[in-house]
């Protein structure tokens, strides 16, 4: 007896065991593969899979107060809110970490990002949309997800939905919540303008007598009437007329006409002379030159390092000419004009700006030769002139009529013109608008 209870005893301690370890593997199978392991894809400084995509890294602090208080301001978002009907524009924030939305001028969201680190910093300037992606993987970081993907620059730099640690954390991409990214996907078009500034900027109400106005519609051509069309006219309501009284009648006289009645053969008379119809207006240059007209907004760009102004349409490029420019060594700034819509009357158009500040007071390093000794000089920085605002600018820089007019007749709501002192960058290529580096 002691022996079969042992026996028992030992079997049901098998069994045990047995159910222990076959309900562990099925915990662990239920969990997801990369939680179970702690795996993810690196993307621009962050992961994404694993531990790391679902809870961002702990971060010492000596104050638990101050570290609540940064997670509850990460957590911060403004929704979306009423839309007006308008020209969408974007402004980045490296300083305060945010991005806002601004609809026909009117600030309508913003929410929390997390951009480049010092080594791998998000680039300062003027951009616009050029790629829209839903489900992109990165080509760079082993495909790793980069979910609503909105591309700035072909050389890497985007929006996307990723990791927000409370502070920069990326490779130069500007990383946005699920929330924002997916609310700003479907409302987004190629073009829309990005502004990636150290502090954040808001576009306001502008107006310049020299600013561009749409060209006026010309009106219908009027139809001229001459005599021989009304005597024709007058002729055919008198023969269906003689018609319905008497059929005979007509066919007697139709045979009786030489110019219905001709031979076989013979040339049919000629009918009279009548006015020249109105001809369309000349314009004022070739039709050779004229620029070919692309769908989608205007883009102009007035750069005072080549004197020349620069002009696209749909991100394909019409033309270009030479501009003078006031005290050209004095800096412009970088200024963004965006044409909101025609004015009531549709004679003029309402504008916005938005100023981007930038190192146009570059400092010139000049060392002291007077100083003698073992001691290193020290250099003597002298500052130039700051850069001008946006109405000095305006008022500076001359275009030549043929441009105005050309730019005049293309112009819609959502086209822009920029003002900068440097010239087409690198990033500036096929598929894009005027991009301009403040950095």
């Amino acid at each position: 007896m002691p022996v079969a209870s042992n026996h028992r005893r030992l079997t049901a301690l098998r069994l045990a065991l047995i159910s222990s370890a076959a309900l562990a593997l099925l915990a662990g199978a239920a969990q997801p593969a990369a939680a179970q392991f702690g795996t993810g894809f690196y993307s621009g400084g962050g992961w994404y899979g694993g531990r790391s995509y679902y809870a961002p890294a702990r971060r010492h602090r000596s104050s638990a107060a101050k570290l609540k208080g940064e997670k509850s301001d990460a957590k911060k978002e403004t929704g979306f809110g009423e839309m007006p009907k308008g020209p969408l524009q974007l402004v980045v924030s490296i300083g305060t970490q945010k991005v806002t939305l601004f609809s026909n001028g009117v600030r309508v969201a913003q929410g929390p990002i997390s951009t480049g680190v010092p080594g791998h910093p998000t680039p300062l300037g003027v951009f616009s949309v050029i790629e829209k992606d839903r489900y992109h993987h990165s080509n760079i970081y082993s495909g790793a997800p980069m979910p609503y993907m909105q591309r700035i620059t072909w050389s890497g730099v985007a929006l996307h939905e990723g990791v927000l640690p409370g502070h920069p954390a990326s490779h130069g991409c500007i990383r946005m919540s699920h929330d924002f990214a997916m609310k700003l996907w479907p409302i987004t078009k190629l073009g829309v303008r990005v502004i990636v500034a150290r502090e954040e900027l808001a576009p306001s109400e502008f107006t310049h007598a020299n600013l561009f106005v749409p060209k006026p519609k010309p009106a219908e051509p009027q139809v001229t009437t001459n005599v021989a069309t009304e005597g024709a006219g007058q002729a055919t309501t008198k023969m269906a007329e003689a018609t319905v009284a008497d059929p005979k009648r007509v066919v007697s006289d139709a045979a009786s006409d030489p110019v219905k009645a001709a031979p076989a053969g013979s040339d049919p008379a000629k009918p009279a002379q009548t006015d020249d119809p109105l001809k369309p207006l000349v314009p004022r240059y070739k039709a050779a030159d004229q620029p070919v007209k692309h769908p989608g907004q205007l883009a102009v760009f007035v750069s005072r390092k080549e004197k020349k102004v620069f002009v696209r349409q749909g991100m394909v490029p019409l033309f270009d000419m030479p501009v003078t420019i006031d005290d050209p060594e004095r800096p412009l700034g970088t200024h963004v004009f965006t044409a909101l819509g025609e004015t009531g009357d549709g004679t003029g158009m309402r504008w916005n700006l938005m100023t981007v500040p930038s190192n146009g007071a570059a400092p010139v390093e000049q060392r002291d030769s007077r100083r003698r000794g073992k001691e290193a000089p020290k250099p003597v920085v002298h500052y130039g002139h700051p850069p001008s605002n946006a109405a000095q600018a305006l008022d500076r820089i001359h275009l030549p009529q043929e441009a105005i007019d050309r730019i005049d007749e293309l112009l819609v709501p959502g086209s822009s013109l920029v003002i900068a002192d440097d010239g087409l960058g690198r990033e500036t290529g096929r598929a894009t608008e005027f991009i301009v580096l403040t950095r």
